[in-house]
């Protein structure tokens, strides 16, 4: 392998083919780390920003949200999109994620969907989930032995969990996960709709029709789900806009199981690389909770968010003005060897355990509870059922530079 600049290496955050060869991604990120942890890159069609590839950068940048914003730009989107995207809220079409927005319309917008991952629904919610576990289990035990994890296990365990607790029905969620890999794939020519990443607005826009659908049916007839909460919620006594509230559906039929499917996929591979860890976990169950968080680190599905200066700023010495965006590398800060001992160690005991995987500050994802339960659940399922697992064949990663991990895990197994 070639050896890495300082330049060639920060080159590589804005190349989503960079984020299919994890070894090379982490060898360049390491190498910003040490030697330019905060570095101005230019890779057009992108356009320029500053990548932050410290932890302790990240999480400061993070927790300062009055001085570091998400809008106008939360993300390294495809060359052509933000233009796009600006030309649709022109034309009334609002397309912004909760991701995207800042200070009080965040909070109100937020608390609607706080409550139902709070730890009482967590609780109330794990049978089902453990449930589906298990039939995702008994699924590989089937189809053995051997699949492919990610396409016929990993993607659908995770999709099926957020729209039985959304209450949508399940013919609709073939329809809804074909989106959901549209919506997180624009960089990918294998995910991406007909070729061209800008139709990911086109994906958008379905998202929006199916949804309209259900806002209409739970306004006229709730019943009792996360659809009808989302669908009914108020803002001062107002019903929420239709752009929020359309916003909010794509945002959690999307984003609510594709990171999480991402840590399940990078997690068992983890474990297979690493059969030390795998005999650990299994003879004592009770390192699951650490194993879980060790695994989102491990896998780091969300790659970037980014922030924008609202007021010249001082980042390690480095001034960046008014205007100028940052780009949160959390795989960098998830590697990070002033915070974790031996990063590249995958270790079930790991703990303390500060990763980045959920975010940090008023952002921290509002879903983690529930992607921590589901790891657990299926991996409490699957593990003592475990005879023996290896690879069979090459895994495969997703071109991105947002959401991202494995696309393909072929696998080849003995379940009892």
């Amino acid at each position: 392998m070639n050896a890495l600049n300082v330049a060639e290496a920060a080159l590589l955050l804005a190349d989503p083919l960079a984020y299919t060869d994890d070894v090379r991604l982490h060898i360049a990120m390491a190498l910003l780390r040490e030697h330019a942890p905060v570095v101005w890159v230019d890779n057009p069609p992108y356009r320029p920003f500053w990548a932050i590839t410290k932890h302790a950068d990240i999480r400061l940048i993070e927790r300062n949200h009055s001085l570091w914003v998400n809008e106008p730009r939360p993300a390294l989107r495809p060359p052509n999109l933000d233009d796009s995207l600006q030309m649709t809220r022109a034309s009334g079409v609002e397309v912004r994620a909760l991701v995207e927005t800042d200070g009080e319309r965040h909070r109100i917008v937020r608390a609607v969907g706080v409550e139902w991952f709070r730890p009482k629904a967590m609780r109330e919610l794990k049978a089902r989930v453990d449930g589906l576990a298990r039939r995702y289990v008994d699924r590989m035990a089937a189809i053995g032995p051997q699949c492919d994890f990610v396409a016929d296990i990993a993607t659908n365990f995770p999709s099926d969990v957020i729209y039985a607790y959304m209450g949508l029905p399940e013919t609709d969620f073939p329809h809804l996960l074909r989106l959901t890999q549209e919506a997180f794939g624009p960089d990918d020519d294998e995910l991406q709709r007909d070729g061209d990443p800008v139709n990911y607005l086109d994906v958008i826009s379905d998202f929006f029709e199916y949804f309209r659908v259900v806002v209409k049916d739970r306004r006229r007839s709730p019943t009792g789900d996360l659809s009808s909460a989302i669908a009914n919620a108020r803002i001062n006594g107002e019903l929420m806009s239709d752009a929020d509230t359309l916003n909010y559906f794509a945002t959690f039929a999307a984003a609510g199981h594709d990171t999480t499917k991402a840590s399940i996929a990078g997690g068992l591979l983890a474990l297979i690389q690493h059969p030390g860890e795998r005999e650990r976990l299994t003879r004592n169950p009770r390192l699951m909770p650490s194993a879980v968080e060790e695994m989102i680190r491990w896998a780091t599905p969300v790659k970037e968010f980014m922030r924008t200066a609202t007021a010249p700023a001082m980042v390690r010495g480095i001034r960046v003005g008014a205007g100028e965006s940052v780009y949160l590398a959390y795989e960098s800060g998830n590697r990070d060897n002033e915070v974790f001992g031996q990063p590249f160690r995958f270790d079930v005991t790991r703990d303390p355990n500060r990763h980045l995987g959920f975010g940090a500050g008023v952002h921290f994802c509002l879903g983690a509870a529930l992607a921590r339960m589901e790891i657990a659940s299926f991996f409490a399922e699957l593990l003592p059922r475990l005879e023996s697992i290896e690879l069979a064949g090459e895994p495969k990663l997703i071109a991105t530079t947002l959401i991202g991990g494995l696309k393909r895990l072929p696998i080849r197994y003995e379940l009892s």
